[in-house]
């Protein structure tokens, strides 16, 4: 399969696109810019260099065509202002979702936040980029065009990944490795049966593709 994923030089997208590489699937990361190509040939990835907040929809298409699934991972990141949990976290994920209902890219998958809510109160930064990622989760879910799932992780560590996760509609808080999300997120893009679903995770004690399934045969 081939698979494009926006944000592809993120921690989770790094993650991703070695366990799909090592798997024989295709992966295509979206990069802001070409210094960062090569972190992601190492990963197995190709690097596309593609800027989401400057793009226009028939760009971002182009290089969705012919995919088999979108991954939304990107974010403005931890550092950056209120102003880019709206353009990226927001804009750029309508963008790149209105992106593959035109290149025809059925499957899409998006990394949320547990907590995305558009009426999510409050002026900090923090509740800034909730209401920007319920925003965007809320526009995916209108799309008939595409076969979503959203995935709305809690708190991410750089621990180890133990493969042990808890996947459900509501999980309460907890931590997640980065390595585990990355783990969910592959086997999500194996899983169509998920489609429709927006799923929160943290660590847990079922294996990660018994919990992806345990989730899509409901």
């Amino acid at each position: 399969m081939r698979i494009v994923i926006a944000g592809g030089h993120g921690q989770i997208a790094l993650r991703l696109e070695r366990l799909l590489a090592a798997r024989g699937d295709e992966a295509v990361g979206l990069v802001r810019r070409a210094e960062q190509g090569d972190d992601l040939r190492q990963a197995g990835a190709e690097p596309v260099l593609c800027d989401l907040e400057s793009a226009s929809v028939e760009e971002v298409s182009e290089h969705l065509r012919g995919a088999d699934v979108a991954v939304f991972a990107a974010g403005a990141g931890p550092g950056s202002g209120a102003a880019r949990k709206e353009t990226v976290d927001r804009a750029a994920a309508v963008l790149f979702a209105d992106a593959a209902v035109r290149a025809g890219v059925r499957r899409h998958i998006v990394v949320s936040s547990m907590n995305a809510d558009p009426k999510h109160p409050g002026d900090e930064v923090f509740d800034v980029y909730l209401r920007a990622k319920g925003e965007a989760d809320e526009y995916i879910r209108s799309l008939d065009a595409l076969d979503w799932t959203i995935l709305r992780p809690g708190m991410l560590t750089n621990d180890a990944g133990t493969g042990l996760v808890r996947l459900e509609a509501h999980t309460g808080r907890g931590p997640i490795p980065r390595d585990d999300v990355a783990a969910v997120l592959a086997e999500l893009v194996d899983t169509p049966a998920t489609a429709g679903l927006t799923l929160e995770a943290i660590s847990g004690s079922a294996p990660v593709s018994v919990a992806v399934k345990s989730v899509a045969g409901n």
